[in-house]
């Protein structure tokens, strides 16, 4: 909002920088991260008071609770995050279309996934609200989205365009009703796959957090050149009007994640829980999807996907040697593969840096796609 004090640069031109999105988009991090640090000590307090804690069962984890003594760590830090973010988007970012599409989904979800950590922190339910519950949620949040972004003028037509790494042209438009419903499950899988995928992630102090900065601090960029014709048509990219006001989103979300890895580094003082993992994949999904980049986010977010894939891999290697060898054996020491390494011996710390690396490396690979068309 204070970007309309731009409007006023009569009475005071120094204002007039508030044009700037790239001026904003710092903003947005810095005020982000400041939230961040100011409610962080207030808000994992409160939540150690309440007892909050995370809950492990001792059958599904084996000796890695007891190793890492993560049982009494306050979780929901993702309330955290949310704060931080909206406040900041709120603050630096002009509304539209985009914004309140990202803003929805990331609040709803973040409402789904504090309901799934209240029911397994407070009301002892181990399993948090059912698979069906949680899939209906995610099912309506992502039909509403895209019935937002479907009926907006500003979007309608840009988000009905499926555009891949490397090609200068989109390869499909989602027209009439088959092609609205390919583009609901197409969408559908990304913010739930992405979801759940971090959620997955989410098993070490920083690890996912720090692999969801690089992710951001990627579409920010992604959504920046989106926003700017010349930028656009340089990089043969779809030029998106209204959408680098995303980079402000992004901006605040690198902001959120700095402030909470402050406090979910090793030795964690708190963790995301659902509240955060479930609504940042969300969020993330559907921003990839309003700058016209899906395809690029499983190079980005190589880390998310592999971390996924090997839970995939566990599962079907365990069912397929069941049912061969009426034994089900495992392709992992322990899924997800984070947790391989540590059944290896690596230690916790250095196995976060090392996928930091990876997730960086991703986030460089996916930031050339655009340059390579």
């Amino acid at each position: 909002m204070l970007s309309y004090l731009a409007e006023y640069e009569h009475i005071w031109g120094p204002l007039r920088v508030l044009r700037y999105l790239t001026l904003r988009t710092l903003l947005a991090a810095g005020t982000a991260t400041l939230v961040g640090f100011v409610i962080g000590p207030w808000l994992i307090a409160k939540l150690q008071r309440l007892k909050f804690g995370q809950h492990y069962d001792d059958d599904r984890t084996g000796d890695l609770a007891t190793r890492f003594d993560k049982k009494n760590t306050p979780t929901m830090g993702g309330v955290l995050i949310f704060m931080a973010v909206a406040v900041s988007t709120l603050l630096w970012a002009v509304p539209n279309v985009w914004i309140l599409t990202s803003l929805f989904v990331y609040g709803a979800l973040t409402a789904v996934g504090f309901r799934d950590d209240y029911l397994k922190v407070v009301r002892g339910n181990r399993d948090g609200i059912s698979s069906r519950e949680k899939l209906f949620w995610q099912t309506t949040v992502t039909a509403v989205a895209l019935v937002i972004l479907a009926t907006n003028t500003q979007s309608a037509e840009h988000i009905r365009e499926l555009w891949v790494p490397f090609l200068k042209e989109p390869i499909f438009l989602f027209t009439g009703v088959i092609g609205m419903l390919l583009l609901f499950v197409m969408m559908f899988f990304w913010v739930v796959g992405f979801s759940n995928a971090i959620n997955l992630t989410d098993g070490l102090d920083g690890l996912a957090i720090g692999c969801t900065i690089t992710v951001a601090l990627v579409y920010g960029i992604m959504a920046y050149a989106a926003g700017n014709a010349r930028i656009a048509d340089y990089l043969l990219i779809g030029y998106v009007p209204g959408t680098g006001e995303l980079a402000v989103i992004c901006g605040a979300l690198v902001g959120a994640g700095m402030a909470f890895l402050w406090y979910n580094s090793h030795p964690a003082e708190v963790f995301m829980g659902d509240t955060g993992s479930l609504a940042l994949g969300g969020l993330i999904g559907v921003v990839a999807f309003m700058v016209q980049q899906p395809l690029t986010l499983v190079i980005v977010g190589g880390v998310f996907v592999v971390e996924a894939t090997s839970v995939f891999i566990q599962v079907f290697y365990f069912k397929f040697t069941r049912r061969r060898f009426g034994e089900g054996r495992r392709f992992f020491k322990m899924a997800p593969i984070h947790h391989h390494f540590q059944k290896l011996g690596w230690p916790e710390t250095k196995i976060v840096l090392r996928f930091w690396i990876i997730s960086l490396m991703c986030a460089l690979v996916g930031l050339g796609t655009l340059k390579l068309r």
